[in-house]
């Protein structure tokens, strides 16, 4: 049950907008500025044309770009505290509207690599949930792995929501973890070229139907002169079926309304379907209260730090040695 772009939504619905955010090209520091102020533009623009919007969803990348030859230096990245992440605050207390954005973070270690991460900013203007991507694009992205986990908050209109970034979505453990929290409404943010777009949709809507919950998904659109961003926002009812399907074009706004109480209803009254409950509570039927006791191997040797496929020793690729050759550099930017 949605609507199909409606500027109103019913008293009790979740109304999202997922924009399709053009790709930045960011060749210094001084083009973030101009990213921000386009963003926050953006969003009190969709504010006006959808009045009872909720939530607003940004792309990953689209305040510090994807330029891989400057994206880790200090002088392109940002902290919770930044100015620029103050403007985004501002603008989601004076447009009355929740919203996610995306951030290349500093490490609070200069030694280690950034974050790549994401915040939702609630309609006060105060970060709701901070959130730190926990499977970097390996072995491209030259970010630290996530510290925080999977966390979810409180959002409007009874929903509960969690963010993932991007290459996070391809591993259902994640958003198995974020439903396993609560989470009603998960959010993926990304900055995918074409070589993963009908995987972007497949994973959007079994991360959606495996979890019974809905999956909003918005991926950057255009060309930034290497490649094409396929924008193709993508929201997903919890039993897996496309609600909204965006297509390439960047600036389009995909939009929906979403009822996070007929997701906890599914959780609650659901049976057959109710896959979440049924992995830890095995055969009920066969043996009163379910069989509860851990029959996966991998989750035991991931909980011992002992994960290991039995091709492991085959696998070529383990590092990022053909794009960092020299390794990950941190600091000042160089002189020109």
């Amino acid at each position: 049950m949605a609507s199909t772009g409606s500027v109103s939504a019913s008293e009790e619905a979740l109304l999202v907008a997922a924009i399709q955010y053009p790709v930045p090209v960011i060749k210094g520091p001084e083009d973030i500025q101009v990213q921000v102020d386009r963003i926050c533009t953006a969003l009190a623009n969709t504010k006006a044309g959808y009045p009872d919007l909720d939530l607003i969803v940004f792309p990953e990348y689209s305040t510090q770009g994807l330029n891989t030859a400057i994206w880790t230096y200090d002088e392109m990245l940002l902290t919770i505290e930044s100015p620029e992440i103050q403007q985004f605050k501002d603008a989601c207390k004076k447009n009355d509207v929740w919203a996610v954005f995306s951030l290349m973070e500093k490490n609070e270690d200069p030694s280690k690599a950034p974050y790549n991460t994401a915040i939702i900013v609630n309609n006060l203007g105060e970060i709701a949930l901070h959130y730190r991507k926990l499977q970097p694009w390996v072995p491209i992205e030259p970010w630290s792995p996530g510290n925080y986990g999977m966390p979810v908050c409180d959002g409007p209109k009874g929903s509960k929501l969690a963010v993932c970034i991007c290459h996070d979505g391809m591993f259902p453990e994640l958003a198995r973890e974020a439903a396993y929290k609560g989470c009603n409404v998960y959010i993926r943010i990304s900055g995918y070229s074409t070589q993963v777009n009908d995987q972007w949709i497949w994973t959007n809507r079994t991360n959606a139907w495996q979890n019974l919950m809905y999956t909003v998904s918005v991926n950057l659109a255009g060309y930034d002169n290497v490649f094409y961003y396929f924008g193709e926002g993508t929201i997903c009812n919890y039993d897996g079926n496309v609600i909204q399907q965006g297509h390439r074009n960047p600036w389009e706004i995909v939009t929906a309304e979403l009822f996070p109480r007929l997701v906890d209803q599914a959780r609650e009254n659901w049976a057959l379907e109710n896959n979440i409950f049924n992995l830890g509570c095995r055969a009920y039927v066969g043996k009163p209260g379910g069989e509860t006791a851990n029959y996966l191997t991998w989750v035991e040797d991931l909980a011992k730090g002992q994960y290991k496929l039995p091709w492991d020793d085959k696998i070529k690729i383990r590092d990022g040695w053909k794009y960092y050759p020299d390794g990950v550099k941190l600091g000042p930017m160089p002189k020109k």
